[in-house]
């Protein structure tokens, strides 16, 4: 068996206290190093669905902070996705580091957060058996 792994990362600012974007970077690792993430016709659909994964999870992380009231100022994120080599996921291991511009998040703030991330609608429709951990740290 032939497993497959991508490694994804963003980079965001954002513009008000609704933690809405104001300029966001994906890349992917490639074997020549990291290179810009440029969705269009010709890219692949595992990427596109992957993308898809990263970004809802990003969605539920900035609503959710600033339903907490934690205004962000940046956040920088990380995911790694192991697949078989029939392109299905196993695991998908999230991380976030934001940057706050306001707000004092709470250990229950943080389990909130990463809980309901896992909710996001992409993460709902993917099988029972894929393993997603994810976090947020705050900084």
């Amino acid at each position: 068996m032939n497993d497959r792994f991508f490694h994804l990362r963003l980079s965001c600012s954002y513009q008000d206290d609704d933690n809405n974007i104001g300029d966001l970077n994906i890349e992917i690792e490639t074997e020549d190093g990291w290179e810009k993430m440029d969705l269009n016709l010709r890219t692949g659909g595992f990427l596109m669905f992957i993308n898809g994964l990263f970004s809802c999870q990003h969605l539920y992380m900035r609503a959710n902070c600033a339903e907490h009231h934690l205004v962000l100022i940046s956040a920088t994120g990380d995911m790694k996705i192991k697949a078989g080599e029939f392109w299905d996921i196993s695991q998908a291991d999230i991380s976030f580091n934001a940057k706050l511009k306001s707000g004092t998040p709470t250990e229950n703030d943080i389990t909130y957060i990463t809980e309901r991330m896992k909710h996001c609608p992409v993460s709902s429709n993917l099988p029972q058996s894929v393993h997603i951990t994810n976090s947020v740290t705050f900084t």
